[in-house]
């Protein structure tokens, strides 16, 4: 069989999917978190179909897999006012709490959510077509990384529960909460994304509203007990349906402190726009990126070509983090397409619960038109795709496609393509790819694959200085995630990692006073008879 062929008879019948995997239940999302209850929606509502299709005697079509509530405008402004309401002005029992007693409602809430595994996992693979391995790997990264947080905010606090003493002043400096934090994730992480901003928001004292993306909202439905059972009323709560109605009311009330939001700056930049106080809105964004790979001539391109493939499609290449451009030495780079071309053949493409898989449909319905629309533009300026059946669509799969010689007359030299279409530029002199990092709008990752330790020291001391991570022989990845997320220019504002989140969602504050005998007894009598959650020696084990 062809590859054509293949991807002719990609989808299933319902009878062609194996039991465990099956969704044959919708899930008719209608109920909402707020102020602590689960309360139900009756008005409009969202329809949720599928990337995967079904091959039925009617012919081929997405299956639907469930819908969820449009909240109106009125309805997002009531669970804002939930979320300040708990807030207080700082008042409220969530952000005045101990640290410990926040981290054990954080560690029941990892305990109920691991109850979910098998549901959440289902729906990352049937909502947006995340393969099964991927997905469980999402959802454990995510129980992993709710662990990593305590243990860090653990040794944060421990550092912060001592007294210093300075010129006359004696003073205590802990993290205190910013306020009411508005969570809004990506589709292409829709669980660990989210989490990466809701858990530390949460952690430090802060209450929320949380808005799943507009692609992986029922993923969260098996979720909402475990909010509503593990935090008290009030600190989080959901908000539903579509972000141009949602979220910027809750953004012209000023009532938000923070905007928490990984997804692309159009959608940022609206959002702040609408804040009436833009000097106390606090920002952390994860944003676009053009992230390149260099392959230089001396490169190891057994080791380059495997890294480029995982690192352009691993998931479709839907990640900010994805290789979206690969330059190419022109020595090797015949070379490398014939390689690539041939990894590419033997890339698994399929449904998300088939063994082996890596390429599966696409969730945004328009998707496979845009890229082919990047694609049709290159050949006009010169290029052409070098692998078999590349830009091949059936339905919402689309075959991964090798666009090389890319110029700058082209798209897909400037746009962000997140999908499997990889452009690959020839280059010369290696000023070709340093010049296009210099000049791009992001600065997020970049990836350099060589042999030559001092070639490769002189690319890293000018490139640092445009990305936030340089990637030696490998691809650009986000983890560990005890290392520095971030990016420069127009992909980031602010840093998240487990550590550097904290300090994200929170401000440094200070009790302090004169070095006085009187002083000193009223801060000693405090610590000793556990007054102040703040102000306290208390050492967390």
């Amino acid at each position: 069989m062809t590859i054509a062929e293949r991807i002719g008879s990609i989808f299933p019948t319902w009878d062609d999917i194996p039991e465990p995997y099956r969704l044959a239940t919708p899930v008719e999302q209608r109920e909402y978190l707020i102020d602590g209850a689960l309360r139900r929606l009756d008005g409009a509502v969202q329809e949720v179909f599928s990337p995967v299709c079904i091959r039925t005697s009617a012919g081929q079509q997405r299956y639907r897999i469930g819908s969820f509530p449009l909240m109106t405008e009125a309805e997002a402004l009531n669970v804002l006012a939930a979320a300040v309401a708990a807030y207080d002005n700082g008042r409220g029992a969530w952000p005045t709490m101990t640290v410990d007693a926040r981290i054990r409602h954080v560690q029941l809430f990892a305990a109920k959510m691991k109850e979910q595994r098998d549901a959440v996992v289902r729906l990352l693979m049937w909502e947006i077509g995340k393969t099964l391995r991927d997905a469980e790997k999402e959802f454990d990264r995510t129980v992993a990384y709710i662990a990593d947080t305590v243990d860090a905010l653990k040794d944060l606090d421990r550092t912060s529960s001592r007294f210093t003493i300075a010129e006359g002043i004696i003073g205590q400096i802990r993290r205190s909460p910013l306020g009411v934090t508005l969570c809004m994730g990506p589709y292409n992480y829709p669980l660990n994304e989210t989490m990466t901003t809701l858990i530390p928001a949460l952690i430090m004292g802060n209450t929320t509203v949380l808005k799943p993306p507009r692609h992986g909202v029922l993923l969260f439905a098996p979720l909402l007990e475990a909010f509503c059972e593990a935090f008290p009323p009030g600190v989080v709560n959901t908000l539903f349906g579509m972000g141009r109605t949602v979220t910027p009311p809750l953004m012209r009330s000023g009532k938000v402190d923070v905007l928490a939001f990984i997804g692309n700056s159009k959608a940022a930049n609206a959002l702040q726009k609408e804040h009436p106080k833009p000097n106390r809105l606090r920002l952390v964004l994860g944003l676009e990126a053009k992230n390149p790979a260099i392959v230089l001539p001396d490169a190891d391109l057994e080791l380059a070509v495997s890294e480029c493939l995982a690192g352009s499609l691993a998931f479709n290449g839907q990640r900010c983090t994805a290789l979206k451009i690969l330059f190419v030495h022109e020595e090797i780079a015949a070379d490398f397409i014939a390689r690539f071309s041939a990894a590419l053949t033997r890339l698994g493409s399929g449904m998300p619960w088939e063994p082996g898989v890596s390429i599966t449909p696409l969730p945004e319905q328009e998707k496979p038109g845009y890229l082919l629309e990047l694609i049709e533009d290159a050949r006009t300026y010169g290029a052409e795709v070098r692998n078999e059946a590349g830009g091949a669509i059936n339905g919402s799969f689309f075959q991964p496609a090798l666009v090389y010689p890319v110029n700058e007359r082209m798209r897909l030299w400037r746009e962000e393509q997140f999908g499997p279409v990889i452009p690959v530029v020839p280059f010369t002199a290696v000023e070709t790819p340093i010049r296009y990092i210099e000049e791009s709008n992001y600065g997020q990752q970049v990836s350099i694959f060589g042999r030559d330790s001092l070639q490769l020291a002189r690319l890293i001391d000018p490139l640092v200085n445009q990305v936030s991570r340089v990637n030696l022989n490998s691809q650009c990845q986000r983890g560990p995630d005890v290392f520095p997320f971030t990016g420069r220019k127009d992909s980031a504002v602010g840093t998240l990692s487990v550590s550097d989140a904290l300090r994200a969602f929170s401000i440094r504050a200070i009790v302090a006073a004169k070095e006085l005998d009187l002083n000193r007894q009223i801060i000693g009598d405090i610590t000793r008879e556990h007054r102040s959650n703040f102000l306290s020696t208390d050492f967390i084990l």
